[in-house]
């Protein structure tokens, strides 16, 4: 769902035009207080806001950024921009916002398969050792050596993951 935020009477033609282009739902308000209210009712793939609202109301603007949340803020100037521009920057913004979300998960799997590759190693590392200890108990041995495949066998998978 989308969240327009304006106080213009164009604001409702704008946000029919938004749900056809993008197939989300479009809740209008005409007040911060409004958006205020809705985001803490329900979350938001974007906010667009009407950049002369945010200059008549600074204070007012800054606690809906404050509750954003995961919406992609889109500022535009509603009395200069028509409702093909209005389009054109709110798909920007969510592709934008996409591609950042795809690279943030990225990265957080691949931190994620390092650190479990490094305690994976430290773990295969600790098998072997313990395996080559003299007088090492049989039923000790069978257990490290099951323990050791199983880190072999994570080790594989974090691999094919890779």
């Amino acid at each position: 769902m989308i969240l327009l935020i304006s106080s213009l009477s164009k604001a409702e033609n704008c946000a029919r035009a938004l749900e056809q282009a993008t197939q989300e739902n479009v809740q209008v308000c005409a007040t911060f207080q409004q958006a205020v209210e809705q985001l803490q009712a329900q979350e938001f793939s974007a906010i667009v806001f009407d950049q002369l609202l945010l200059e008549m109301e600074p204070d007012e603007g800054e606690t809906v950024w404050k509750n954003l949340g995961p919406a992609v803020p889109v500022c535009l100037n509603f009395a200069v921009s028509g409702t093909a521009r209005v389009i054109r920057e709110l798909r920007s913004a969510m592709q934008r916002r996409k591609r950042e979300m795809l690279a943030a998960k990225k990265e957080a799997e691949q931190s994620l398969r390092h650190e479990l590759n490094d305690a994976v190693t430290a773990l295969l590392l600790s098998c072997e050792m313990a395996l080559q200890v003299e007088n090492l108990p049989e039923s000790a041995a069978s257990r490290m050596q099951t323990v050791e495949a199983l880190a072999r066998e994570v080790s594989a998978k974090l691999g094919a993951m890779a």
